[in-house]
């Protein structure tokens, strides 16, 4: 049996990883145009930075791959035959497969704007990007940013270790409160500011503006007003990478349509990763989960349903974790934006104004439901288990310093997390 892997970032690797660890025979290739070798994609920024190099971020040695009988094909897929189980390569003849598995992951996003594939334009997903940014950040005087998610904040983040200088355009009136909530997002938005970021928050982009030679040179916001700069990194997110699987029989819509079983509607086609779409959502979850941990657990479950039985998707409750400048970010269960109907929240904050937790529960009964911590690290088990077990609101403030994961000699605020619950609920 051969399978082929389209995709080697974290969802494929997962998949050929356990593939040969529940068969020992199958024939397993995998597919990437991006770099021959898995590297951490999350690890870009340190790259950029100085704080390591491309290998530093390989997890595992060249050999292992051969050790492995993982066949890595660096190359790209231009298009596919269901029918006939080919991939169609940009180098080289067509690749037969028995089974498929798409981990084809994401791409920046780009809507339309004007100007918007000018030299010094780009978006930051994948190590082309990265190549292309030392390129376009050589002798440069600002660099300006569109979007306020995660990779919005890492991009500045990387210009500011150059002192290039960074205008940050946020079309909401507060950093990434479409996601946070509004204590959260102002403790950043704060953050942000701290760091000498030219934060312009309510301003979208509308048009980018070339100079003589086809560079950028300045780019005009939604309020008439134009800034001068050099480079404009596009990081409103990311969607999945499917153009080429568009017209097929394939079902897609946002991202490829799957079951909880992670197949499409091929048979022997599978999709994990940043790709795949859901269905039916599972409760609480969106239909495309876009995170590393997600990405490894699909690649687990298909590899054990290609190999030994068909095995459902099932994580456990949802974390996310986080990095704004100095500042971690940890969540664990749900946190939205705005509160649901039926519950209560409680928000502590340090007087620093860098460090706080909120937590989330049901107003009638008590059980805690989630948390968001800036500053302040907790362990993934203890929440996982707490969620699990329905704990209340109450028994987890006063086993906080259980969650705890701060190292020994770090400070410890649980006493005065705990007297604030306290004040506010007498």
């Amino acid at each position: 049996m051969h399978i082929a892997i389209i995709g080697n970032g974290i969802s494929g690797i997962s998949a050929a990883r356990y593939l040969r660890k529940h068969n020992a025979n199958c024939r397993i290739t995998v597919i990437s145009s991006e770099t021959k070798y898995f590297y951490s994609r999350t690890a870009l920024m340190y790259i950029y930075m100085g704080h390591m190099t491309y290998e530093n971020t390989k997890p595992y040695e060249d050999w292992f791959w051969a050790k492995n009988r993982i066949d890595l094909l660096h190359n790209h897929v231009e298009s596919i035959d269901f029918t006939g189980k080919r991939l169609q390569l940009r180098q080289g003849r067509p690749l037969s497969y028995d089974k498929l598995i798409l981990a084809v992951g994401s791409k920046s996003n780009k809507f339309g704007w004007p100007g918007q594939d000018l030299e010094g334009v780009q978006g930051l997903y994948n190590m082309q990007d990265l190549v292309k940014l030392e390129k376009n950040t050589r002798n440069i005087e600002r660099a300006l940013i569109v979007g306020g998610g995660l990779i919005g904040i890492e991009l500045a983040e990387m210009l500011l270790s150059r002192q290039i200088p960074v205008t940050f355009l946020v079309r909401e009136n507060s950093y990434w409160s479409n996601v946070l909530p509004a204590e959260e997002s102002a403790l950043v938005t704060r953050h942000i500011y701290e760091h000498h970021v030219d934060l312009r928050l309510s301003t979208e982009l509308k048009e980018i503006l070339p100079d003589k030679n086809g560079r950028v040179r300045a780019i005009m916001t939604n309020k008439g007003e134009e800034i001068a700069c050099q480079l404009v990194g596009l990081t409103p997110g990311v969607s999945p990478n499917i153009a080429f699987l568009k017209n097929t029989k394939l079902n897609t819509q946002r991202g490829i349509l799957v079951n909880h079983y992670l197949e499409t509607n091929i048979p022997d086609v599978y999709a994990i990763g940043d790709c795949a779409q859901f269905r039916e959502p599972l409760p609480n979850r969106r239909p495309i989960e876009q995170v590393w941990y997600t990405g490894r657990m699909q690649g687990i479950t298909v590899a054990h349903t290609i190999c030994k039985e068909r095995k459902i998707y099932q994580p456990r409750i949802w974390f996310n974790s986080a990095k704004f400048f100095d500042i971690e970010y940890q969540t664990y269960g749900t946190v939205m934006p705005r509160l649901r109907e039926g519950e209560q929240q409680f928000y502590w904050e340090h007087p620093d104004g860098k460090k706080c937790i909120k937590m989330v529960y049901r107003r009638d009964t008590g059980e805690f439901v989630g948390v968001n911590a800036f500053g302040i690290r907790l362990r993934h088990d203890v929440f996982e288990q707490w969620l699990s077990e329905k704990r209340s609101i109450q028994y987890v403030i006063e086993n906080l310093r259980t969650a705890n994961f701060d190292p020994e000699f770090y400070d410890k605020h649980e006493a005065a997390i705990e007297e604030a619950f306290h004040v506010a609920h007498s």
